[in-house]
């Protein structure tokens, strides 16, 4: 089994990440405020770089393989800095999916442990539709 030493810094990482997601989700409820939305950015990159480490953070964002999902996270990132918030988390949430669709199988395994919801994400067909991912990438 793989350990996974859980030091201050990535207690506090995690937290960031986590306080960033929530700002953003805030800001596309709130109709893509972007005070918020820039706020969940720099907090979820900035728990992300705590989490796993600056090296690392950046070593994954600079892989060739993952090119067109960095420039088009950075372009709506900017995007959303300079106050075309819709567009922008258009452009991110694209770049999220390709960056992150490698992940799938690791969430699908960390939902369906869930306490409260976690049933909903062991039915057959939410299953299949995380199965087909499986070792995939999401096409561009």
């Amino acid at each position: 089994m793989v350990s996974f030493e859980l030091n201050d810094t990535k207690k506090i990482g995690i937290g960031l990440t986590g306080f960033g997601v929530f700002f953003s989700f805030l800001g596309i409820i709130f109709f893509f405020d972007k005070g918020l939305l820039a706020m969940g950015n720099i907090l979820f990159l900035s728990g992300l770089m705590l989490t796993i480490g600056l090296k690392s953070t950046l070593q994954f964002f600079a892989k060739p393989k993952n090119y067109k999902g960095t420039a088009s996270f950075v372009v709506g990132f900017f995007l959303v800095l300079i106050g075309w918030p819709f567009f922008g988390m258009i452009l991110e949430a694209y770049g999220f999916m390709v960056l992150f669709s490698g992940f799938w199988p690791t969430i699908s395994v960390f939902l369906q442990r869930l306490p409260v919801v976690g049933w909903i994400f062991r039915r057959p067909s939410v299953t299949s539709f995380f199965n087909g991912y499986r070792g995939r990438r999401v096409p561009v």
